[in-house]
């Protein structure tokens, strides 16, 4: 399971970063560009904080807490249960915090760029990584509301104590 996680999580990193970097390119910092009028922009703004920019300019925790997320769900996706939702899950969830760290180890803040309004509320602006982040996360609570968090280990003693 590790390395189609591994792999996944690559593809993940690598579309966020090349994502920011070409709007990083045709974008200054505030550029906004409407893709569908009141609803849809790419904005290209510097997060320094989490989400909503909450504890802006305090990126050594958000570095800290990445890398203490990232130790866990390594620990944690050899207990799960193998399957497809588990593999995407963890490769979701890991490849856009690496992906946010390393914007934040680089540069020293998060690139963001989705721009939503819904309903008339402006809703914070974000990135591909943090889509992966929300999704992956989704589906590692259903793995555990479903119980397969505890999957691999069952599997692991089935097969060193063959049923007779």
């Amino acid at each position: 399971m590790s390395k189609k996680i591994f792999i996944l999580s690559s593809i993940i990193l690598i579309i966020d970063q090349v994502v920011k970097s070409i709007i990083d390119i045709y974008f200054d910092l505030n550029d906004k560009v409407v893709i569908i009028k009141n609803f849809f922009a790419i904005t290209l703004a510097h997060n320094e904080g989490g989400a909503w920019s909450i504890l802006s300019n305090l990126s050594f925790i958000f570095i800290i807490a990445s890398i203490i997320a990232i130790a866990i769900l390594i620990h944690f996706m050899f207990n799960f249960k193998v399957n497809t939702r588990n593999t995407i899950g963890f490769s979701l969830t890991l490849g856009g915090i690496i992906s946010n760290l390393a914007d934040r180890m680089f540069l020293g803040y998060v690139r963001d760029f989705l721009d939503f309004t819904i309903f008339g509320y402006d809703y914070p602006i974000f990135n591909i990584a943090d889509i992966a982040i929300v999704t992956g996360v989704i589906l590692l609570i259903i793995a555990i509301i479903k119980g397969e968090d505890k999957g691999a280990k069952v599997n692991k003693q089935s097969k060193k104590h063959p049923a007779r």
